[in-house]
């Protein structure tokens, strides 16, 4: 019996958890989730829901993960008769977490906004509409470097160009300034929704393409002001959105779709070097459907945690331990 018994418990030592963030809800469709481990360990996730992306209805929501399970979810942000868009949640280091979002009816004309919340998310400042010019994390979250500086990846989608840029805040998070943009050297309709990873001297950004077909990269050296021309890696990319994290032990994290074409399957790859190469180590999704616009953190646990789009009709929420990336 001993050897069944070792052989369970290391199963669980490698095998990752899925569950629903809700299971009913009073919208439709859903898309672009976003979370974070609330100070205590509870799990915040955000997402926009409603009847289709981009309708009139469609609203900011959000579920609080505790040890007795997700909450119902409960609406954030609704402006008016104007579709709302993915939300970013943030911790600064000053403990204030941090909702952005986007409200316009399309990513051509889209605001930005937020709210704050001082007590771990358990209530919230009213909304506050970003400066103009700034429109806050676009899709993925924020980071905070040694010096405190918290950088946002950003991007705009124009009628001419898709193009990544980096907000800056020196004041966490109170006030921004923008730096790039970002560009691929030939593809004006390139780069967009960047995640940002620090690594040593710098910061390293990865951003979905259009027409490149893989994920791209650039860098910064000094804090965020200016960025390298992109780069194409060797990850695929079907025009969908991905996330990474940086490992306290420097590894890199990428959750991503690994094909050209549609968004299955869904992917976890890792990186000893920063980004310059990957290796795909676990598939979360492999089935026909859409799992997309995937968020990544790293726990205080050390495991990882993920949300993301399940066919449009739910968020999926999946804890891979540690010991799972090799």
């Amino acid at each position: 019996m001993r050897l069944p018994i070792l052989l369970l418990l290391a199963s669980a030592l490698y095998a990752q958890s899925y569950e629903f963030v809700y299971e009913k809800a009073p919208f439709a469709s859903c898309h672009a989730s976003t979370l974070l481990e609330a100070k205590n360990g509870d799990i915040l996730s955000a997402w926009f829901g409603g009847s289709r992306e981009g309708a009139k209805d469609v609203a900011i929501w959000m579920s609080r993960r505790t040890a007795d399970g997700w909450s119902a979810p409960i609406e954030m942000a609704r402006h008016d008769d104007t579709p709302t868009w993915n939300p970013v949640l943030f911790r600064t280091l000053d403990g204030v977490t941090w909702l952005y979002y986007k409200f316009g009816t399309s990513p051509r004309e889209w605001t930005g906004a937020y709210r704050f919340s001082e007590d771990d998310g358990r209530t919230w400042s009213e909304p506050r509409a970003m400066p103009a010019g700034l429109l806050g994390p676009i899709k993925n979250k924020p980071i905070s470097l040694p010096d405190g500086t918290v950088l946002s990846g950003t991007s705009v989608e124009s009628y001419q160009s898709w193009t990544s840029y980096a907000e800056i805040s020196t004041d966490r998070a109170r006030t921004w300034s923008r730096s790039g943009p970002v560009a691929h050297p030939t593809q004006p309709f390139g780069l967009i929704q960047p995640t940002l990873v620090p690594i040593p001297g710098g910061v390293r950004m990865f951003m979905r393409s259009r027409n490149i077909g893989r994920i791209c990269a650039s860098e910064s050296f000094d804090g965020g002001e200016t960025w390298s021309p992109a780069w194409e890696t060797e990850l695929p990319n079907p025009n969908s959105g991905i996330d990474a994290v940086a490992l306290a032990d420097g590894r890199l994290v990428m959750i991503y779709n690994d094909t050209e074409k549609g968004r299955s399957p869904l992917n976890l790859a890792v990186s000893h070097d920063y980004g310059r190469t990957w290796k795909r180590f676990l598939d979360l999704e492999t089935d026909p459907g859409e799992y997309s616009y995937p968020a990544i953190i790293q726990g205080s646990d050390g495991n990882l945690r993920m949300v993301y789009t399940w066919k449009r009709e739910r968020v999926r929420y999946v804890d891979v331990p540690l010991t799972s990336v090799p």
